[in-house]
């Protein structure tokens, strides 16, 4: 009967997860919706929607109210739809997805976690009264990995840098050494479980008697008592501290790719390593530049003069300035490439190119002499466009009438 009535609860949660995460599937539009794009947009044009988006509203640039926040929006999105492994789950599951919340080792039914089960095992473990399954609680586990954001010029994603990021983590206490026991003595085993971590409970109910367990209430999981806690960390193990650690950035980084530093994170459980530190790239943008990849782009204004004639002009670029030749007849929306003059490759080696468009700005303002500098021109081309005894639309309406 007990086994009958185990069954049944577990049809019924499975069905009960299945809903949930269908119910999730559908709320998987608002990333798309932060960064302006369609569902099925290409990474070109999610890569491109972001740095637009993040150059309006980056605090260092946009004063206005609520644009930090949505700067922070706009971040977060393209974390998940910059990367075709998060975009994928995101799409089928929404932000739970992203997240790592589904697509577990049982078919992907990980969402067992919020109806108090942490999967199959423990299912079957708290209905049938555990197995060869269980996790020992004295065993060491590793500690919990830690984000850190880092903010980089444009120059400084160019050309690499070393950074030194401090932050605050939970580390190996000082005065117990990790033990969360007073120094000079030591947890002792549970005699509640007996080590065991957890206990068993059983409940009447109308099929009858049905035995779980569940967390022990002396030693909350960990097996052991600590009769004189650790006056510092409390008996936790644990003592929160800053930490300071030196960054190496290589050449060539973008928005959104990690840094990963081995042993940087949280300290672990009885004896366990300390966890990793993720460092998140976040570049700036350039008042001069746009870049996508290691290609780098740049708009050159020219005048009507040195676009019809030719000119060689300085260009700035990361590496410095040099010299371009703009031929006779240049048009407007031309663009020239600078071999070599862009940012590193990560992958492969090289150099990237600078592409340097040309724009042709109209003066606004003309004294006379430009004036009639620009009709003797027009005249010199056979262009009537030009025409100072043209006669205007009243001029046109005057003649109707003396002609009657």
């Amino acid at each position: 009967m007990k086994r009958l009535v185990a069954r049944l609860r577990l049809h019924h949660l499975i069905k009960l997860s299945i809903k949930q995460q269908k119910g999730i599937k559908m709320n998987n539009q608002e990333f798309y919706d932060r960064l302006g794009v369609s569902k099925d947009a290409s990474q070109d044009e999610i890569k491109k929607a972001y740095r637009k988006l993040s150059k309006k509203y980056h605090p260092d640039i946009n004063k206005e109210a609520g644009a930090e926040e949505k700067y922070k929006e706009v971040q977060e999105a393209y974390e998940t739809l910059g990367d075709e492994k998060k975009r994928a789950s995101y799409d089928q599951f929404g932000p739970a997805g992203a997240n790592g919340g589904f697509g577990g080792g049982a078919g992907g039914f990980g969402g067992f976690d919020g109806a108090g089960f942490g999967g199959f095992e423990d299912i079957f473990s708290s209905f049938f009264g555990g197995g060869g399954g269980m996790r020992n609680p004295n065993a060491p586990r590793q500690g919990d990995d830690l984000q850190y954001r880092v903010n980089l010029s444009f120059e400084e994603a160019i050309f690499g840098v070393e950074k030194e990021v401090s932050y605050n983590r939970e580390a190996s206490c000082s005065t117990c050494s990790g033990t969360g026991a007073k120094p000079g003595t030591s947890p002792v085993t549970c005699g509640r479980c007996h080590g065991q971590g957890v206990i068993n409970v059983d409940t009447q109910t109308p099929l009858g008697m049905m035995r779980r367990q569940v967390t022990c209430d002396v030693c909350h999981g960990t097996g052991k008592e600590i009769k004189e806690p650790c006056t510092t960390c409390h008996g936790t193990g644990h003592e929160k501290k800053t930490h300071k650690v030196s960054v190496k950035i290589p050449a060539g980084v973008e928005t959104g790719q990690q840094i990963r530093l081995q042993g940087q994170g949280e300290a672990g459980f009885n004896g366990g390593p300390y966890g990793d530190l993720f460092v998140i790239i976040n570049v700036l943008p350039s008042n001069k530049f746009e870049r996508n990849g290691s290609t780098i782009y740049y708009t050159m204004n020219i005048n009507f003069v040195q676009a019809a004639l030719g000119d060689t002009v300085e260009i700035p670029t990361v590496h410095g300035d040099v010299e371009m030749t703009i031929p006779a007849g240049t048009q407007t929306g031309k663009t020239f490439r600078l071999k070599g003059k862009g940012a590193p490759k990560l992958r492969g080696g090289g150099q990237g190119d600078q592409h340097v468009t040309v724009n042709i700005v109209t003066p606004t303002k003309l004294n006379e002499a430009q004036k009639e500098a620009l009709k003797a021109f027009a005249e010199a081309s056979g262009d009537k466009a030009v025409n100072p005894k043209r006669k205007g639309f009243f001029d046109k309406v005057k003649d109707a009438f003396e002609g009657e």
